[in-house]
Parts: C-alpha cells; sequence; structure tokens
C-alpha cells in the first residue's frame, strides 16, 4: 500500500496506508522500527510523532514477538489529518489479552503498554478477522508536514 491523496494548501487530502509482515522473531523487532519511522517521514510526519511511532511499534511488535505463538507478526499504519494509526497483529494465541500493568522496581519488563498509553491519544486490542490473533492498536496525534 502506498500513498493516496496529497497536500493543498498544507494540508493532506485523503489518508495514507501501509502494511508489512515479519517472521516473529526479535530480530524483525528492529526491522519493524525502521521501516516505520522511513515511511512516516517519506509521508512528511512531525519528527516527534514519528520518535513516538517508532517507540509503539517497538513495545507492540516486541509483545507480538513474546507473548504469542505467531509465525508472523503485520504492521499496517494509516494517517489521516490528525492521527498516526499503528496497528500491530500477532497470528497465534496467547493465553491472556495484552494489558497494562506496573512492573516492580526489580523487574526489567512489563511496562510496554504504560508507554504506549502515554504516547497515544487511545490505545486498544481486539480480535484479528480470522479468529486465531489479535490487534493491537494506537492512535497517536501528529503534525503533517508536506514534503
Amino acid at each position: 500500500m502506498g500513498r493516496r491523496g496529497g497536500c493543498f494548501g498544507g494540508r493532506p487530502q485523503a489518508a495514507y496506508a501501509y502494511g508489512f509482515n515479519f517472521p516473529a522473531l526479535n530480530a524483525s523487532v528492529a526491522e519493524a522500527r525502521r521501516r516505520v519511522l522511513a515511511r512516516l517521514r517519506e509521508w512528511g510526519i512531525d519528527e516527534t510523532a514519528c520518535d513516538d511511532a517508532r517507540l509503539v511499534v517497538s513495545e507492540l511488535f516486541t509483545n507480538a514477538v513474546r507473548h504469542t505463538d505467531s509465525d508472523k507478526v503485520s504492521c499496517h499504519l494509516r494517517v489521516n489529518e490528525a492521527l498516526v494509526r499503528i496497528e500491530v497483529a500477532d497470528h497465534g494465541c496467547a493465553p491472556t489479552e495484552p494489558r497494562a500493568r506496573f512492573s516492580g522496581t526489580d523487574e526489567e519488563s512489563g511496562r510496554g503498554l504504560l508507554l504506549v498509553g502515554a504516547l497515544s491519544q487511545a490505545w486498544g486490542v481486539r480480535p484479528d478477522d480470522a479468529g486465531r490473533g489479535r490487534i493491537v492498536w494506537a492512535d497517536l496525534p501528529h503534525r503533517r508536514l508536506c514534503p
């Protein structure tokens, strides 16, 4: 998927969309971050939103790799006038639904969804279309910079 629409008078006329899949491996997390950052910059999204999106993708992709039995993880981006929607889909069952939790000071992980919640305007979880996996999504505010 690619660009649809464009800018007129500094405002986007239509949404942008993009998606990709990677194997559910730890090494895929860094590549997912790179892809998202490159695409958002190509679309002219401001650096603050790009940085936030990079962190959110990292957290959501890592959770899908670590906490499901997926063979692959999918990521979809959509951008409209005000928001970047990031959706990360696993394709395997996890024993519990993702939820934000407070971790102890001696724990090395467990704060990712708190970070997602802090950076996003809204986030949530829904079943995927096949009914086996789930999609975790986050909406991030942005300023659109026309190329």
